[in-house]
């Protein structure tokens, strides 16, 4: 069993950036795969980036690459989501998500991931 608390979001002017972070409960933060998801209003939630156990291995959704990274620091049991050069169609509520895994996979669909945080909010203004 693992909790995760979501912190970092808020509103920021387009072009800005932002650092989101995950804090996961737990002892075995180390056996779970990361994700990070997003859902804006009226649309489904949708894959952002996902992390290896390891952080060894990590994919991005096409709409984010080159400007979004993906990190875990596992002695402090927290996941990063840094956010550059944010436009205002990445505002959205941003969730974390955890998967038990040992195979140094990252996942990018919701129904992989057994635990969620309750999310945060992004606002990128025009």
């Amino acid at each position: 069993q693992v909790q995760l608390v979501e912190s970092g979001g808020g509103l920021v002017q387009a072009g800005g950036s932002l650092r989101l972070s995950c804090a996961a409960s737990g002892r075995t933060f180390s056996s779970y795969a990361m994700g990070w998801f997003r859902q804006a209003p009226g649309k489904e939630r949708e894959f952002v980036a996902g992390i290896s156990w390891s952080g060894g291995s990590t994919g991005y959704a096409d709409s984010v690459k080159g400007r979004f990274t993906i990190s875990r620091d596992n002695a402090k049991n927290t996941v990063y989501l840094q956010m550059n050069s944010l436009k205002p169609e990445d505002t959205a509520v941003y969730y974390c998500a955890a998967r038990r895994e040992g195979w140094g996979n990252y996942y990018s669909r919701p129904h992989e991931y057994g635990y969620w945080g309750q999310g945060t909010q992004v606002t990128v203004s025009s």
